[in-house]
């Protein structure tokens, strides 16, 4: 199917943002929502649908599996597709079937698509915003300008074989921006794509009870460290091997997260299952020493960090590209690569005074640098009105 791609430009141009005359329409798409509250799975989808939908000049309808709505979101879905949504949950998601069960995921893939597909064609909206790349290809073939971000799990995609050159005919025919979560994703994508979308690192923001967190860490000798991760080979990374001898009585690991793959756990962590944001943000982020990922997951901007870092938690991390992007090393967290400077980054943040300082540094930049979920709204909408060209009437 050809497409007049300048008349489309114009047609879209005219939609406006307008604060008299009505709200702008948004359908957002995610493969991943959490079912209820003490579901982890999606959390931030929740949050970025409810920061976006309290907003006045913004009207949200959102596709993903089912679960509780944030006031003022409306749901796209189909009775269908939120059947064929909660199986694919239950399975744990595109990401986990592909690397546990690779013929299944192809044919949930396929089915996926063409789900996708009806649904940003079932009703007429001024912008679509994508969360995870794949989600865009469905998009072939209409105009609507459309907001993609792009986490880690799908960047690493950008290598799958014809997969550049399928998104940019999905890009060739609309207004768009490409919003990685994370800097350090922009210079490939604008090497990709930059000819044909605009490319905005667009963080995501943090819930407000994070920031009030008082910290309280546990008296005595124990000093408590949290491992908050899908318990998968690559996101637990070295975090067995190193912390052998350097995690037991006095120093515990305490891990959290869903097994999605056999993982043999060490004698010497306690390990509690899956874990949700209340439970972190009232029991165990007050009385801990500091959060711990060795992650080499291809990671965007893990959430979790973030929340660790403004409830005043220093962060020790592996030296993946996402997390040098995120901690200056002994100043808003540690770095490390080898288990030698892992000993030596948690033999200093034993000092109180080298935790306390690097805690309250961490939680002045998330504060500065990447805000509350309502500043993340607040980035959205303006990206929006640059799609439109209206960027002088988003609030």
């Amino acid at each position: 199917m050809l497409i007049d791609i300048d008349t489309a430009i114009e047609d879209n141009a005219d939609k406006k943002i307008s604060k008299k005359d009505r709200h702008l329409n948004v359908l957002m798409s995610s493969t991943s929502y959490p079912k209820d509250l003490q579901d982890w799975r999606g959390r931030f989808i929740a949050n970025q649908a409810g920061a976006l939908a309290a907003r006045d000049d913004i009207r949200l309808s959102l596709w993903a599996p089912p679960g509780v709505l944030p006031p003022r979101v409306s749901d796209a879905n189909s009775a269908a597709d939120s059947r064929w949504l909660e199986r694919l949950s239950q399975q744990g998601g595109i990401a986990h079937l592909l690397r546990t069960r690779r013929v299944m995921a192809a044919g949930t893939i396929v089915g996926l698509l063409a789900r996708l597909g009806r649904v940003y064609r079932r009703q007429p909206v001024d912008v679509v915003h994508v969360n995870w790349l794949q989600n865009a290809l469905p998009l072939w073939g209409t105009t609507t300008p459309a907001l993609i971000t792009v986490l880690g799990t799908d960047f690493g995609l950008l290598q799958l074989p014809g997969m550049k050159n399928l998104l940019r005919s999905v890009l060739r025919q609309r207004r768009a921006i490409l919003a990685p979560n994370a800097e350090w994703m922009q210079p490939a994508l604008e090497q990709a794509f930059g000819d044909l979308a605009e490319v905005c690192p667009i963080a995501f923001g943090v819930d407000d009870p994070w920031f009030d967190v008082v910290r309280r860490p546990a008296e005595g000798l124990t000093r408590h460290w949290l491992a908050v991760t899908r318990l998968t080979h690559h996101k637990i990374g070295d975090l067995f091997t190193w912390g052998e001898g350097l995690f037991g009585e006095t120093r515990q690991l305490h891990l959290f997260g869903p097994m999605q793959e056999t993982v043999a756990l060490p004698a010497w962590v306690h390990y509690h299952g899956p874990t949700h944001p209340a439970d972190l943000l009232q029991n165990w982020f007050p009385q801990a020493s500091g959060l711990i990922t060795l992650s080499r997951h291809a990671e965007g901007r893990p959430q979790v960090m973030l929340e660790a870092m403004a409830a005043g938690l220093p962060v020790v991390a592996s030296a993946l590209p996402a997390h040098r992007d995120m901690l200056q090393h002994q100043a808003t967290g540690w770095i490390t690569a080898n288990r030698e400077e892992l000993s030596r980054g948690l033999e200093w943040l034993d000092e109180p005074a080298n935790n306390q300082a690097v805690g309250q540094a961490g939680r002045a930049w998330v504060k500065a640098s990447v805000g509350t979920w309502h500043d993340c709204a607040g980035r959205y909408a303006a990206a929006y009105s640059r799609l439109l060209g209206t960027a002088g009437e988003s609030r």
